[in-house]
């Protein structure tokens, strides 16, 4: 489509703008109007829907057992009570637990940076024979079902070839396979085909080795996708249940989710409402302070530099 300018010759006309909502409707009062309500109602509605189970488990810690069982349920406490907060930290011993579980998540950390970031760098950058179909297989695992692979994983474990030791009861049960983490590979080497070739073509020229190319060049400009790898990993080994619950059966060695879930017949229910609020709390502020590096993370593969 073209347009007559002033001098009568045809111009190309620009595209038009592809929105759900027209702009010349915005321009008139009641179009406005309607839109500021629509947006008003549909944030304070997907707010409610995810903030609202946060609101119900702080404010049921603070209600006592026979508020909990009230019907119709009561939808502000009868009091601001802590009680329940300090008896799930003595009774369910949580410093323990989040004790155990702090060493799980760094350590998981620490191997899955050293597992996937030099995996990433090995299928991105040095096109290893096979590397294509290495990376394939790789991702074909996450199109099955963790269920599926959980007894084969936990008899791997239990007794891990060729070395036929058993890794139950103990941090390796949780770090290894928490490395290998074929979605993180994913993410890396996707932020790392995005890193401009005249970057490390330079390094290169100058002297440096693969290995010195990876720590002096690609991790520096790499910030915000292993920012992501990192914030994904600690927070799947806090939040993970059944994989714990089977690798580590001795009752000193769970997780904070698994301690809560084996204590929970033994203490109230406002206890045990006031031990998950205790629990989530770390991942809760993590997602709080890096909410901004996980979106520039998981955007920045997709941008050429």
């Amino acid at each position: 489509m073209t347009n007559l300018s002033r001098a009568g010759r045809r111009t190309p006309a620009g595209p038009r703008p592809r929105t759900l909502v027209n702009p010349n409707a915005l321009r008139t009062r009641r179009g406005r109007a309607v839109y500021a309500v629509t947006l008003l109602t549909v944030v304070v509605t997907f707010t409610f829907v995810f903030v609202f189970p946060l609101y119900w488990m702080v404010t049921g810690a603070m209600k006592t057992p026979d508020e909990l069982a009230r019907t119709p349920p009561s939808p502000l406490p009868g009091g601001l009570d802590l009680t329940a907060y300090r008896e799930a930290w003595h009774q369910l011993d949580l410093g323990l637990y989040l004790r155990n579980t702090l060493v799980y998540a760094l350590g998981a950390w620490l191997f899955t940076l050293a597992v996937d970031v030099t995996a990433a760098y090995a299928l991105s950058r040095l096109r290893p024979l096979l590397g294509g179909a290495v990376l394939g297989l790789m991702l074909a695992t996450l199109m099955i079902p963790p269920m599926v692979i959980l007894l084969p994983a936990y008899l791997t474990v239990k007794d891990l070839p060729p070395l036929g030791v058993s890794l139950l009861n103990t941090p390796w049960a949780i770090w290894l396979p928490a490395a290998a983490n074929a979605f993180n590979i994913f993410l890396l080497k996707r932020f790392f085909d995005s890193i401009p070739t005249e970057l490390l073509h330079a390094a290169q020229v100058d002297g440096a080795s693969p290995a010195r190319v990876l720590w002096s060049v690609v991790l520096p400009v790499s910030r915000p996708i292993v920012g992501v790898v990192s914030i994904f990993t600690v927070v799947n080994v806090w939040r993970d249940f059944a994989w714990p619950l089977l690798v580590l059966p001795d009752s000193e060695r769970r997780t904070v989710s698994t301690a809560i879930a084996s204590l929970a017949v033994q203490v109230p229910q406002n206890v045990l409402i006031a031990s998950l609020v205790i629990a989530s709390l770390p991942t809760v502020v993590v997602f709080l302070v890096f909410q901004r590096h996980i979106m520039a993370g998981l955007t920045a593969g997709g941008l050429k530099g």
